[in-house]
């Protein structure tokens, strides 16, 4: 293999190569130091990044063991990160941390040779390296599990000195610019993505255990759908192909239920060009899960049920803290319609204020921005997103929604302004979406021109017109419900963080030079 070549290709003859990482001058003191150390370690003829070491036990499991004395002391070697170091001449303690705990080593100069104490431990070894140790598993005189080192290995040097906890990393860009080492100073945004692990499991194990298949959808989509969002949009160079990056699961999860599979889910990103908020980034992951012969009242049911599990499974209890307030997931959730929610925090019947000019003149007559929504639907949702969702604490299910922002939602028997759908909320956002599936192509088809009429006078957000997915329903589809949750928030909730960004481990940011 040839040398390395610069990204971007060599400088042009003449032309200087720009400061790399390892330039002197973009380096401190500790910085420059530590390269010191490791030219030192290399010119001594040893690898500071080696392939592999000795390790016999996680440090979890070394901890589990019984610690002996002299000749009867369990013998192994542990591997893990110096979190703590502490020289005493001849002698030094550290601190090992392998991600499933915490061990203290203890290095002296006649175990493990004059020399490489001196001139590799002492010489070379840093806070934040990586450490091989083989030893003796014993006790200190101050009853403290230690490992008595006859050897060690270099297992990986670290140029960076490890940050002091929130010091120097406490703006909130830069912990999420420099994910690795937000998870290096605080343990405790670890400890939220571990939650966010087994949230993902409690809610497969859930619907396994319920006979749903699990399954994959495509990521690049012909026609997006599914949610009223502008896509992302790429392309295909071979193919000469516009595709999109999907805004949602359900058409094609949908369309699996009329080839048979009546219970189905998928866990996996979304991607919608919109803006970002405390709640929203552009890249996010939802669960979506349909089921034939069930309606939105069986989904409601089911989805309370599932959550109050996962809190369960997750917290430990069904009464979980979010930013200073108890949300309750102990079911049954509260049932209330759209249309009574409306009228309790605003005054206004949505139903007696059925026409868009006169929702929208009562609007302004109490002070309330009416904004450029085209329609009846779109200002009675401006009413719930800002007088309704934020005063939710307990999750709490609205249902019956308008027609015109439910595209794929089977109405109301005698009420034709409205669909069977339902939203649920809590601590003040939404967290799950579902409906009653239409099932009938032609009504299906109707919705769809509905949609492209709007997209033709400035609906950006309107669906295309997918004639792929009405043929599919041509063929049957039974009585279906279909549900999304919003696996983001939900953590966010679990985890009590406020801000989507907490529980996303690389959420989008914009480009640092932008401020």
């Amino acid at each position: 293999m040839g040398g390395a070549v610069p990204a971007g290709g060599a400088a042009s003859p003449g032309e200087a190569e720009p400061p790399g990482p390892f330039d002197p001058a973009r380096l401190n003191d500790q910085e420059q130091a530590r390269l010191h150390k490791l030219a030192l370690l290399r010119k001594q003829g040893l690898d500071p990044y080696p392939a592999r070491v000795e390790r016999t036990h996680t440090i979890a499991e070394a901890r589990a063991l019984e610690p002996g004395t002299d000749d009867d002391a369990p013998q192994i070697a542990v591997a893990g990160r110096i979190v703590l170091l502490r020289d005493l001449g001849r002698m030094s303690f550290a601190q090992l941390d392998d991600g499933t705990g915490v061990i203290q080593i203890m290095v002296r100069r006649n175990q493990v040779g004059a020399d490489w104490y001196r001139e590799v431990w002492k010489a070379c070894v840093d806070l934040g390296d990586f450490l091989s140790v083989r030893g003796s598993l014993v006790l200190t005189r101050t009853g403290e599990l230690t490992v008595d080192a006859q050897a060690c290995t270099v297992a990986g040097k670290a140029l960076k000195p490890l940050p002091d906890k929130w010091h120097g990393l406490q703006d909130p860009e830069a912990r999420y610019r420099r994910r690795y080492v937000d998870l290096l100073a605080n343990p405790e945004v670890r400890e939220v993505f571990r939650l966010r692990a087994r949230t993902v499991r409690s809610i497969r194990n859930f619907l396994d255990d319920l006979g749903y298949l699990e399954v994959e959808t495509p990521v690049l989509q012909p026609i997006y759908g599914g949610a009223a969002a502008q896509p992302f949009t790429t392309h295909h160079n071979q193919l000469h192909q516009d595709l999109y990056l999907r805004i949602s699961f359900e058409l094609y999860l949908k369309r699996l239920i009329v080839g048979g599979l009546d219970r189905v889910y998928e866990i996996g990103r979304d991607f919608r060009n919109e803006g970002v908020s405390f709640k929203h980034n552009p890249e996010f992951t939802q669960l979506e899960f349909y089921e034939a012969w069930s309606d939105y009242q069986g989904i409601m049911e089911r989805l309370e049920a599932m959550l109050a599990k996962v809190a369960v499974d997750v917290c430990g209890t069904t009464e979980v803290a979010h930013q200073g307030r108890t949300v309750s997931f102990a079911p049954p959730f509260e049932r209330m319609t759209l249309r009574d929610a409306i009228l309790e925090h605003t005054g206004l019947d949505i139903h007696e204020l059925a026409a868009e000019a006169d929702l929208r003149d009562a609007m302004r007559a109490r002070g309330m921005d009416t904004g450029d929504d085209p329609n009846w639907g779109k200002l009675v949702d401006s009413l719930l997103s800002r007088y309704v969702e934020p005063r939710v604490t307990n999750p709490m299910f609205l249902y019956e929604y308008p027609k015109a922002i439910s595209p794929f939602a089977k109405g109301v028997p005698g009420e034709p302004r409205l669909v069977e759908r339902f939203e649920l909320f809590a601590a003040g956002m939404e967290v799950s979406n579902a409906f009653t599936e239409i099932n009938d192509p032609m009504d299906q088809y109707q919705r769809f021109l509905g949609e492209k009429f709007l997209r033709e006078h400035g609906d950006d957000e309107a669906h295309q017109v997918d004639d792929d997915f009405v043929e599919a329903l041509t063929w049957g589809m039974p009585p279906t419900g279909g549900c999304g949750v919003g696996i983001d928030r939900l953590t966010m909730l679990l985890a009590d963080r406020p801000n989507i960004r907490e529980v996303i481990l690389f959420p989008h940011l914009r480009d640092a030079d932008q401020g």
